[in-house]
């Protein structure tokens, strides 16, 4: 029971978009309407929480690399690009301004 319960979520709600409060509600009815034990909800919610927090961080590694794929085909500067100019900018200056 519990793993077609546990299938039925992952696949009709999208697991990564499930808050810790709606897992532990969802959790919480199935006990309260008698389709699963105490034990069974605890462990149930405990097996989604991890599992929500696992596609969430897959998700934001995919939209990471999406994002990152996306300014390099812009050829958009980064915050480490521009850092690194500045520092080649200041680096120039100082050696013109010690030039006579």
């Amino acid at each position: 029971m519990i793993e077609l319960l546990k299938k039925g979520i992952l696949t009709g709600i999208g697991l990564a978009s499930l808050t810790r409060e709606k897992i532990e509600q969802f959790g919480k009815d199935l006990i309260e309407q008698g389709h699963i034990s105490e034990k069974e909800g605890k462990e149930l919610i405990c097996h989604l929480t991890e599992m929500s927090e696992c596609e969430r961080k897959k998700m934001e590694s995919k939209i990471e690399d999406a994002i990152a794929r996306i300014l390099k085909t812009i050829d958009v500067a980064r915050k480490e690009d521009i850092r690194k100019l500045e520092k080649r900018i200041s680096r120039l200056e100082k050696a013109n301004s010690s030039q006579p």
